[in-house]
């Protein structure tokens, strides 16, 4: 079984490792995607960006979304994971990213399990149309030229594996270069434990590399689901929100965890990069959701993290932060 530290291809891309930065909605912008890479990570992913909104020209779409560091090629590929389920509009759509050069790979997201989402037919909803996943898949592929991977769930519904049967046409029928499996039905969300034994029957039976994602929270989740499994590789999601060092630990870069003073610094970094994506203002309201997980690991309770949540820019945080930098600079 190859080891996590070797390199693979995938539709002719060459990846360097197998440990993979998941697409995480509403989060997975380009300093999020660097981060990873500073850290190891061999792929990154994007957050699912909306076939129609750059098939439409939104602005925010055409310009915040689809921005890509110059940085974030070194060392790996990045893909960028597009949602939808009219055919026409994604093959514009993919074709439209694939000419502006940006990225190596697109990712379809046919997993994700959000009703805003499966109410237009995309995302999870398209485990029950399977006829319109295959077009959607074959229209990304058709427009871009790039080698398409796409993220499923199990099934729909508890017990249910047509996520299974869809991978196979996907592979058989679309051309897809590989699938992201995340053993847990779209019902579950998050919660329960991931079938493992069904990513394994995954592996065994597609004739295209399984990526595995889900459940993979540490080291020990990780190495026991890669092996149990046989997947092609790995995708950490929930796991390294505020937690960049794990791809390092996984990869056997560093045995130890990060110092107060290490995660103090990669915060600042990423409120510098918020700064540079947002601006001051906008920049410090999207960074709320960013504050706990790095509160969490610095071991704070939720008085500092009630008053970084009351702050409005990035200055704030930053007195807010201001007494705990100094005690951990004395340490």
């Amino acid at each position: 079984m190859p080891s996590l530290h070797d390199s693979w291809e995938i539709g002719g891309v060459h990846v360097p490792n197998r440990v993979l930065l998941a697409p995480l909605a509403g989060i997975g912008n380009w300093f999020v995607r660097l981060q990873a890479k500073r850290y190891g990570a061999g792929m990154a992913v994007s957050e699912m960006v909306s076939s129609f909104g750059i098939h439409h020209g939104n602005e925010k779409t055409c310009t915040e979304m689809l921005r890509v560091h110059p940085d974030e090629h070194r060392g790996g590929p990045v893909a960028l994971q597009l949602f939808g389920q009219d055919p026409d509009v994604m093959r514009s759509a993919a074709a439209t990213v694939a000419e502006r050069g940006l990225v190596d790979i697109i990712d379809l997201n046919m997993g994700c399990p959000v009703p805003k989402v499966t109410k237009t037919g995309a995302g999870a909803a398209m485990l029950k149309d399977p006829d319109t996943a295959v077009a959607v898949a074959s229209a990304a592929r058709e427009g871009s030229g790039l080698p398409v991977t796409v993220k499923l769930r199990s099934g729909d519904r508890k017990g249910d594996t047509s996520g299974v049967a869809l991978a196979h046409r996907l592979v058989e029928e679309a051309g897809v270069a590989a699938i992201t499996f995340h053993p847990r039905s779209a019902q579950v969300h998050h919660k329960g434990t991931p079938d493992y034994d069904l990513a394994a029957e995954l592996v065994r039976s597609l004739p295209a590399p399984v990526i595995l994602t889900g459940g993979l929270h540490d080291v020990a989740s990780v190495t026991a689901a890669y092996e149990r499994t046989g997947a092609a590789g790995v995708m950490l999601a929930r796991g390294s929100l505020g937690n960049p060092w794990l791809f390092s630990q996984v990869l056997g870069l560093r045995d130890d965890e990060p110092t107060r003073e290490e995660i103090l610094e990669e915060l600042d970094w990423v409120m510098e990069c918020a700064v540079q994506h947002m601006g001051a203002e906008r920049g410090g309201r999207y960074l709320r959701k960013f504050y706990p997980w790095y509160v969490t690991r610095l071991g704070e309770g939720n008085v500092l993290q009630q008053a970084l949540q009351r702050t409005d820019t990035v200055e704030q945080a930053r007195s807010i932060l201001a007494p705990l930098r100094a005690r951990v600079a004395v340490a």
